[in-house]
């Protein structure tokens, strides 16, 4: 019995306008990909951002594993994404127009057991579209009320 392992960050849709995303591989230590399989992780107030040429993920946090011991990682370290080069270039390129940053939204294990990242090219909303989207929100939720009766 596996049981499947996703973690979003419901934040992601409602503060950002997610235009592009890819699915990224993470380098990570044994007692963090132990922790994430455990569902100890979360992705409240990540980030991504360049360096050298790498992409890395700021703020990422993953939980001590209770069986680790004096080898335990610690829990918010940056931790490196892997995209291929024509990915990492088209990234680099449009996060240095303003206003558009790069933001994990679900973190998972695909079916080999390798831990992987969804990130997002995106753009802050303004309150206005924050006032907006969970007006469609209501909306929708108005219809799906009206029609299954």
């Amino acid at each position: 019995m596996r049981t499947s392992i996703n973690i979003k960050n419901k934040r992601a849709g409602f503060d950002y306008a997610l235009l592009e995303t890819y699915t990224a591989g993470i380098v990570l230590t044994g007692t963090e990909i132990k922790s994430i399989r455990m569902g100890k992780a979360s992705l409240v107030d990540t980030f991504c951002f360049f360096h050298n040429g790498e992409m890395w993920v700021k703020n990422m946090h993953i939980a001590e594993y209770f069986y680790g011991s004096y080898n335990n990682h610690s829990t918010r370290r940056e931790r490196k994404l892997l995209l291929n080069k024509k990915e990492l270039r088209k990234l680099s390129a449009s996060t240095k127009t303003p206003g558009y940053t790069i933001i994990p939204v679900r973190l998972f294990i695909n079916e080999k057991g390798l831990a992987k990242l969804v990130i997002a090219l995106a753009k802050g909303k303004k309150e206005y579209d924050k006032r907006e989207s969970l007006k469609e929100k209501d909306d929708r939720r108005e219809m799906d009320r009206f029609f299954k009766k």
